[in-house]
């Protein structure tokens, strides 16, 4: 019997990379998954269809538009009509936007704190109510090695990524009576397969070979020299659903290959 059985999951940004390994991960825990992210259609429901064959657990899916606070609400209440409750709430859309402060336009910098920080507190918002009716859940947000240190020309990453870092202590505070944790992880470099299609552009821009850019540009923060793997941060998600976990709340969990340990 799976940890998870009965249970429902709704995973942002889960469309690819992270979430959908999430997503991937508690349905094999048993849970049934709502996903939700951007992409080509078919694709989505290849990846829909793959979980609910693979894992014999429901899955659907909800193209709601991380910028717009009505969407998110009606996200949340999908997979609680869908499946009677949302238990587990991983928020984990984002997006990024890299230039000079003096560059940055007014509207990239809102779409960022919109979709990686703003969403995450609609979401919460909408969520908590059911579970602290039920007695329980899990809230967890992805963070990044960001949360914890900057880099430059990704001013709203960064000020979006410390302020998940913030609203998780916050919420874990108000709920720590009501069996409901609040956590955050915080992973440093993840293969995606968005990373992998920046490499040769990377490559043409620096005039590198494939290997400098992962070394000595992607890499360059990472001691370990390795990627993070998205089962790795689905593991832990995992676990943060777990009852050996349930004590486990406000916390900003490093999974950097040890950048943020320098």
């Amino acid at each position: 019997m799976g940890i998870l059985n009965g249970k429902t999951a709704v995973v942002t940004g889960s469309t690819s990379g992270i979430g959908l390994a999430c997503a991937r991960a508690f349905a094999g825990a048993g849970a049934n998954v709502v996903i939700n992210g951007m992409g080509v259609p078919a694709d989505i429901e290849t990846a829909r269809a793959a979980i609910k064959r693979d894992f014999a657990v429901e899955a659907i899916y909800s193209p709601a538009d991380m910028t717009k606070p009505s969407e998110i609400a009606a996200l949340i209440a999908l997979g609680e009509a869908s499946f009677g409750s949302v238990d587990i709430l991983v928020n984990n859309a984002g997006i990024q936007h890299v230039s000079p402060i003096e560059d940055f336009t007014a509207e990239k910098w809102d779409a960022v704190i919109a979709i990686n920080l703003s969403a995450a507190f609609h979401a919460i918002r909408a969520v908590v109510p059911g579970m602290k009716k039920r007695g329980w859940g899990r809230i967890i947000n992805t963070a990044s090695a960001h949360s914890m240190v900057a880099s430059p020309f990704k001013s709203a990453y960064v000020a979006a990524k410390h302020g998940i870092a913030g609203l998780t202590k916050t919420v874990a505070l108000e709920l720590a009576r009501s069996k409901i944790t609040c956590n955050c992880i915080s992973p440093g470099y993840v293969w995606t397969p968005l990373v992998e299609k920046q490499i040769p552009n990377t490559m043409a821009a620096r005039r590198m070979r494939r290997d400098e850019v992962i070394n000595d540009v992607l890499l360059a923060a990472q001691p370990t020299k390795e990627f993070v793997t998205v089962e790795q941060v689905a593991s832990l998600a995992l676990f943060l659903c777990s009852d050996d976990a349930a004590q486990m709340t406000g916390a900003n969990l490093s999974m950097d290959g040890g950048w943020t340990a320098a």
